[in-house]
């Protein structure tokens, strides 16, 4: 991730029913999508406070981005510490592998003693999770920071078309983009139409991370929605039906395409971080990113051409939100929520906003936010790459039921790799 950057898990049917043995769990499961999630218990906040004091949190999130490992370790640990609890940060390549790693030990039996007790996730690997219940629900929204998001907003209370339904508490949110270099882009495609006959126009200064890099795979979904007449063509909840009729024909397009790609579609750029070398090298001037508010910082080292901007497109982009969310065996459940809800409370969502910090867009809502944080957030500065959040969300794209995900990365295998 930037935002989920990790690729789709593939667990197939493998299900998991997971008992509800920790300390902060009731006996009765909730139903999940395909298996049962242990409801949290209700008890007051106090005392979940007071039973994580002493307790260490394993927080798995996404290792490669160098900024946000940077928060974690510099601001959220420091700040949880504070509140008695040891947050110890564990990195993996993959988001899925923190996944497997809670099913394989559900597997080997319930029970508290779970080594992961917080994952940084979204979309397939939270919907598998909840197949084959692994999280624990109930219990994001008694967080108390939670009075800080606005419950109307799908953003928040979906995940890739699944409901949160209090299994995930957000995290912040994100806005698919592409970026381009205004020096080389004279006369920017304002839509993705625009983008594939200006990619044929310029062969070699395009391409695309590979599915189902989580990136490359949201290019997908994009191209898909702007080929295949938006939300109103293309519905949200997948089906054999609806992927028939829309996808076939935007696959084949993404295959005609390829000859006029960086080494002619050849090969593809294995994942974002590639693909950000090779925009920052000049080879290509296009780049894309679920996470624009980092574009700021690589642009201010140095990174990428002082030139860069995001490239407004008609009609918007995918925007979404990462969450955190605790397994049902947790051995520090109670630890958890507390990280879960510092990560939540306004001093914290400003911190992470700031640009120096890690820039990404807060989860909670301005207008509910006490003023002196409210006035934090005018006070950032305004960037010359990125438009603010609520222009570059305007219009924002819903984003595809998690059932897609999977459908669409193997159509894009065995349609784009082999050819037009």
């Amino acid at each position: 991730m930037r935002t989920g950057r990790g690729r789709a898990c593939r667990l197939g049917t493998l299900l998991v029913a997971a008992a509800a043995g920790l300390v902060a769990c009731a006996g009765a499961p909730a139903p999940g999508a395909g298996g049962s999630s242990a409801q949290a218990e209700v008890l007051p906040w106090e005392q979940v406070a007071q039973q994580a004091r002493g307790q260490t949190v394993d927080l798995w999130m996404y290792g490669g981005d160098q900024q946000g490992n940077a928060y974690v370790d510099d601001v959220l640990a420091p700040a949880a510490q504070e509140l008695g609890v040891t947050l110890r940060r564990v990195p993996v390549a993959d988001t899925a592998d923190a996944l497997n790693r809670v099913l394989s030990e559900l597997q080997a039996g319930p029970g508290d003693d779970g080594s992961v007790d917080l994952v940084w996730v979204n979309g397939e690997n939270f919907r598998s999770g909840q197949q084959a219940g692994a999280w624990l629900c109930d219990w994001a929204q008694r967080l108390p920071n939670a009075q800080y998001l606005d419950t109307a907003d799908p953003v928040v209370t979906t995940d890739f078309g699944v409901p949160v339904e209090g299994c995930e508490s957000p995290w912040h949110k994100a806005q698919f983009v592409l970026a381009y270099d205004s020096a080389r882009v004279a006369d920017p495609p304002a839509t993705v139409e625009e983008l594939l006959a200006w990619a044929r126009a310029n062969p070699g200064r395009f391409t695309y991370p590979a599915p189902p890099d989580f990136t490359g795979s949201a290019f997908v979904r994009q191209v898909l929605y702007g080929l295949g007449g938006g939300p109103a063509a293309v519905p949200l909840e997948h089906s054999e039906e609806a992927y028939a009729e829309v996808a076939p024909p935007v696959l084949e397009e993404l295959a005609a395409l390829g000859p006029s790609l960086w080494r002619a579609g050849e090969t593809y750029p294995r994942d974002l971080a590639q693909l950000e070398e090779l925009y920052a090298g000049g080879q290509v001037d296009v780049t894309m990113t679920y996470g624009p508010a980092t574009l700021d910082g690589l642009v201010a080292d140095g990174t990428f051409p002082a030139t860069t901007r995001v490239l407004a497109l008609e009609g918007g982009t995918l925007g979404n939100a990462s969450f955190l969310a605790v397994p049902v065996n947790a051995a520090d459940a109670e630890g958890a929520q507390v990280v879960a809800d510092l990560a939540l409370s306004p001093e914290q969502q400003l911190a992470k906003a700031r640009p120096e910090v890690w820039g990404q867009y807060p989860a909670v809502e301005p207008e509910l936010l006490p003023a002196e944080v409210a006035a934090g957030f005018d006070a950032l500065p305004r960037s010359e790459v990125v438009p603010p959040f609520d222009e570059l969300t305007a219009g924002a794209l819903p984003e595809l039921g998690a059932g897609w995900v999977a459908p669409l990365e193997e159509g894009w295998r065995s349609t784009v790799l082999t050819g037009p």
